[in-house]
């Protein structure tokens, strides 16, 4: 019997894996510091910081699947915050207004044997112009409160998006196609 456990806290994440028919048998946030290393792209910070999450949750869950990931939002080499309040918020809309930006999304896979795999899908997503008036009502939602960049594709701030090259699902947080895939190499069984 295949066993599979997601090692993040994410509704976002649980919800794209039931979109494709998986349902993790049980959710383990890792915890693990998010920090950037010195000199440390927003591309190696995303696949570092997934393949820790899966390596921490697979330690105390031997014989499973543990699939992990993270989302790094990153103007050039800047790595925009998860927001935490209203002027984290205000501070990363204004960098993403009238502009293009990356999200990064590093995938982790350790198999029940121990074998390991990991990916970067890297898109890109340019924002309108926002107003002040955009900028305050979306800040008023709550909506970015904890999401990196500030923002939810998903939700209002899909109106904000001009234009999306890569994964929709990376962007919410977790590619799809290359998750599937991920867990396939390593004898996963998908539905």
């Amino acid at each position: 019997m295949q066993r599979l456990v997601l090692a993040s806290a994410s509704p976002r994440r649980l919800d794209l894996l039931r979109q494709i028919g998986l349902r993790p048998d049980a959710v383990i946030a890792a915890e693990v510091d998010e920090s950037p290393i010195s000199d440390e792209t927003p591309r190696l910070l995303a696949l570092r910081l997934a393949a820790a999450k899966a390596s921490r949750v697979a330690l105390t869950e031997p014989g499973a699947y543990v699939l992990a990931a993270d989302t790094v939002v990153a103007v050039g080499r800047r790595v925009l915050p998860k927001v935490e309040g209203e002027a984290d918020g205000r501070a990363c809309l204004g960098l993403l207004s009238g502009r293009a930006h990356r999200v990064l999304t590093g995938i982790a896979v350790v198999g029940p044997d121990g074998r390991s795999a990991r990916r970067l899908v890297e898109s890109r997503v340019h924002f309108k112009r926002l107003t002040v008036t955009e900028t305050t009502g979306y800040l008023a939602s709550g909506e970015g409160v904890g999401k990196a960049g500030g923002y939810a594709i998903q939700g209002r701030a899909g109106a904000f998006v001009t234009a999306l090259q890569g994964s929709y699902s990376g962007v919410v947080g977790l590619p799809l196609y290359e998750t599937a895939n991920l867990l396939a190499g390593l004898g996963y069984r998908l539905p």
